[in-house]
């Protein structure tokens, strides 16, 4: 039994991890990576999709070619207004200019367009790379939600798995609620307060996605909790678990709070103002 438990725990934090490493991988947030070629040499780049600062949004890519000229360009999302531009300028090997500050879910999108000769090479194959602006979120708030997140998807997995096998899971299903509620109801809104200046932003006030995961998980687990009271119900820890895989399987942040620029207030995600047609 020893044995058993010992090799479905490792399998877990390999689960786990690797959902997780997905998930950011894939979200809106994390640098979008491009490369193009000019004149047969190939360059890769990062471009950033979020920023924290309080000034303007530093856009450097290096480019050895001293040859090559850079212009950034750039509009407000998701406004089809002719974009602004930018002659970047060159620091060594680097080309950089700023994206204007935005305030908080305020979104841009922008291109960074190459020069040499009388030829123009636009990064991303011309397609603009959206960036969303958002408040600082100290350490002490965002570092144990990220803890607790991870830890409610390690249990989660846990205790289904252990239910999978029969083994007795209560234990570890309240383990996985509880870490949900701190993580996700507690913790997600403080985050979601210090990035947006809004608490919570899912159902019923909104329809972010980031919150609406995080509150499917938690009814989810608190059901196979409400079945599980007075006996093992093994299939809805099973089934909590396969709910909580498949939710925080979605990219992080996608759908997230946007700021509308038109009237200054927050909405939640590019699918919202279709959403908001039916309302």
């Amino acid at each position: 039994m020893q044995t058993k438990k010992t090799f479905i725990w490792i399998f877990a934090v390999i689960l786990t991890i690797s959902a997780a490493i997905y998930q950011r991988l894939t979200g809106p947030t994390h640098p979008q990576r491009t490369q193009i070629s000019i004149s047969g040499q190939t360059y890769k780049f990062k471009l950033l999709r979020t920023f924290d600062g309080d000034g303007d949004c530093p856009i450097t890519v290096a480019m050895p070619d001293t040859v090559v000229k850079g212009t950034l360009e750039y509009r407000v999302y998701p406004q089809k207004v002719d974009y602004t531009k930018l002659e970047m300028k060159r620091q060594g090997e680097n080309l950089s200019a700023s994206l204007p500050h935005q305030g908080m879910a305020g979104k841009l999108e922008y291109k960074v367009v190459f020069t040499k000769g009388n030829e123009q090479f636009v990064l991303n194959n011309g397609a603009p790379t959206v960036i969303r602006y958002k408040g600082y979120v100290p350490n002490f708030i965002l570092f144990p939600h990220i803890l607790c997140m991870f830890l409610a998807m390690l249990f989660s997995n846990v205790a289904g798995i252990f239910a999978l096998f029969k083994i007795p899971s209560r234990k570890m299903l309240k383990i996985t609620l509880g870490t949900i509620f701190i993580g996700g109801l507690i913790m997600g809104p403080l985050v979601q307060k210090y990035a947006f200046n809004e608490l919570w932003a899912g159902v019923p006030y909104g329809w972010d996605l980031t919150d609406n995961k995080t509150l499917i998980a938690f009814a989810a687990w608190m059901i196979a909790y409400l079945f599980n009271r007075k006996q093992e119900s093994r299939y809805w820890v099973v089934a909590a678990m396969v709910v909580t895989l498949g939710i925080f399987s979605i990219p992080h942040s996608l759908f997230g709070s946007q700021l509308d620029a038109n009237t200054g207030k927050i909405i939640q995600g590019s699918i919202m103002p279709y959403i908001s047609m039916f309302f």
